[in-house]
């Protein structure tokens, strides 16, 4: 399929799920409002791991971020939903620049190691209470809706259609990132990163930039993951959820914006189809991620032009 055929074939299918609601039912439609969200963070996951090539294993950190940051503002602070936006991206963007600082100058298994470090501090900070505000174990309950022009979106319909507008606007923002010098620059890096510094590619600054970008994205994610649950806590962002990020990239094809969506339907739709089943859905993906890895490395629907 080329390229523009399969931009096409996007946009149809985006504009088809505007209707989703109004053909299944409120648990249905729960489910395609979180495979929107977690497609928007498994993008933002991509951005490290499938375009710059970096093994980020610790991505659930910058989900958490955006979760805590919205929970904290709006229950503690009773600001509204959508005025914690923001501040949920940048503060996500900022930790992932800070903790870029370290990894990227790991490489492979000992940068897998310390993403895999800083998940586990990120988690065991949130039980623990940090400053007072995020409530242990238990988490934050009791989030707020957000609203629109002061009407509440609170039906599981507009929560959809919210968490739907935000992934294709998302779907835009990497179509342009991959046409743009630094999407070219990511390319170049991951392929050479001696031979992309010898054309002017400042491998530093551009790998940050990439872990400020997808840690921001993903900050976006967990603002509509808090929203969506009413509540976080740190179960939610566990080291489990980075796998499960990292394999959906992989599985799906790594850079493919139509194969991490695909990865993403598989872990989170998939398994609600075969309920009887779905206890066993990280088994499963496991040996998927395996078989992947072994038989097509470039992922069930790679990026064009990708090698395996």
């Amino acid at each position: 399929m080329s390229a523009s055929a399969t931009r096409n074939t996007g946009i149809a299918v985006w504009i088809l799920g505007l209707f989703l609601p109004l053909a299944l039912n409120s648990a249905w439609v729960s489910v395609a409002a979180i495979f929107a969200i977690y497609g928007i963070v498994a993008l933002s996951e991509d951005i490290i791991l499938g375009r710059a090539g970096m093994f980020d294993m610790g991505h659930a950190v910058y989900f958490g971020i955006g979760a805590y940051v919205t929970a904290i503002l709006n229950v503690t602070f009773n600001w509204p939903i959508f005025f914690t936006i923001p501040f949920a991206i940048l503060l996500a963007a900022a930790f992932g620049a800070l903790l870029a600082a370290p990894l990227i100058r790991l490489r492979g298994d000992y940068l897998l190691v310390a993403s895999i470090g800083f998940n586990a501090i990120f988690v065991l900070a949130m039980q623990n209470d940090l400053f007072g505000l995020t409530g242990g174990s238990d988490g934050i309950t009791g989030i707020g809706v957000p609203s629109l022009f002061g009407l509440p979106i609170e039906s599981q319909s507009a929560m959809y259609w919210l968490d739907w507008v935000v992934l294709g606007i998302v779907l835009v923002l990497m179509r342009n990132l991959d046409g743009s010098e630094f999407g070219r620059a990511l390319r170049y890096l991951k392929q050479d990163e001696l031979a992309a510094t010898t054309i002017g590619v400042n491998p530093r600054k551009v790998k940050t930039l990439a872990f400020a970008i997808g840690a921001g994205l993903a900050g976006l994610a967990g603002t509509l993951f808090a929203v969506q649950l009413s509540t976080v806590s740190p179960s939610s962002f566990k080291f489990t959820e980075s796998v499960t990020l990292f394999a959906i990239v992989i599985v799906g094809g790594q850079g493919s914006i139509p194969g991490v969506l695909l990865g993403t339907a598989l872990m989170f739709v998939l398994p609600q189809v075969f309920r009887d089943f779905a206890q066993y859905r990280y088994l499963v993906f496991g040996f998927a991620m395996i078989l992947v890895m072994v038989l097509r490395p470039q992922g069930l629907w790679p990026r064009r032009g990708a090698r395996a």
